[in-house]
């Protein structure tokens, strides 16, 4: 059985439909996926629909959230992957609400910077080429300059204009890891902490904040992944087995706004059993 735990659809910043990731996913030779999408469910019941038969999809977003380092009292980022909760939870629905406008309205000013200092973005064209409710980002505006052939790759857009050292950079308010957590439990789901030593991405959660976070409910960690070398896999193992944390794989798959396919890394079944097993909020779907 292959099973991948972490792709993204045009929800949020794919490149797949709901519709069109799962099809990719059955085409990939998987037997279960994941659809995750940046803070938002809106995929769900697009991908369910078009679940082909004998594929297995397992609901979940990519969540969002900051850590505060100890040590130095700055924020992290932390992406929370959320599976199988209850997506109408007051308290998801008013979060996730609050962080699409303040998406949208973070991408106007950072578009707005942008045109003022003479490229050819315009914020109304890419907010209207987004379903109403997807949570607009950098992707997005990375997507438009690739549009406007000022870069080649979304990747050359996230390196030469849209890191946090340009000044078209605008910063975002993201939930507290710790209230994640609680909320996503609450609504009967379940967390795990996405590629979380992915030090290439940038300033990671120390090891201590990862053992915090499992007194706080966290379900597991996410092992296998890309920006994850050898050794890191095997700490992240080691650590996972010492704390208790369900153990997954996935290929953070977003169409062709990256190079990794779906299917590039997976979770064993016995974790993907478990892991399910724990969730009380929602059901995964069977084509």
């Amino acid at each position: 059985m292959r099973i991948d735990l972490h792709a993204h659809s045009t929800a949020s910043d794919g490149t797949d439909s709901p519709a069109e990731l799962v099809g990719a996913a059955a085409r990939a030779g998987l037997d279960v996926v994941a659809i995750t999408d940046h803070d938002t469910t809106a995929g769900w019941e697009p991908a369910a629909a078009a679940l082909p038969a004998g594929m297995t999809l397992v609901p979940g977003a990519e969540l969002s959230t900051v850590s505060i380092d100890p040590d130095t009292g700055y924020e992290i980022s932390v992406h929370l992957l959320a599976y199988l909760f209850d997506p109408t939870a007051p308290a998801i629905v008013a979060e996730q609400t609050r962080l699409r406008v303040e998406r949208r309205t973070r991408l106007r000013r950072m578009a707005e910077r942008m045109a003022a200092d003479g490229l050819p973005v315009d914020a109304d064209e890419i907010l209207s080429l987004l379903p109403e409710d997807s949570p607009a980002g950098r992707p997005h505006l990375a997507q438009a300059l690739v549009r406007a052939g000022l870069v080649s790759s979304v990747d050359e857009a996230f390196g030469d204009y849209l890191h946090s050292r340009r000044g078209y950079y605008v910063a975002r308010r993201d939930t507290p890891v710790e209230e994640a957590i609680d909320m996503v439990t609450a609504a009967g789901g379940v967390t795990v902490i996405a590629h979380p030593f992915a030090f290439s991405r940038g300033a990671t959660i120390s090891e201590d904040t990862l053992r915090d976070l499992t007194a706080r409910g966290l379900t597991g960690v996410e092992v296998n992944h890309p920006n994850h070398d050898p050794a890191t896999r095997a700490r992240t193992r080691e650590l996972a087995d010492e704390l208790g944390l369900l153990r997954t794989g996935s290929s953070d798959y977003h169409g062709t706004n990256k190079t990794i396919g779906l299917g590039q890394e997976t979770t064993e079944p016995d974790q993907l059993e478990e892991l399910v097993g724990r969730a009380t909020g929602f059901s995964v779907v069977k084509g």
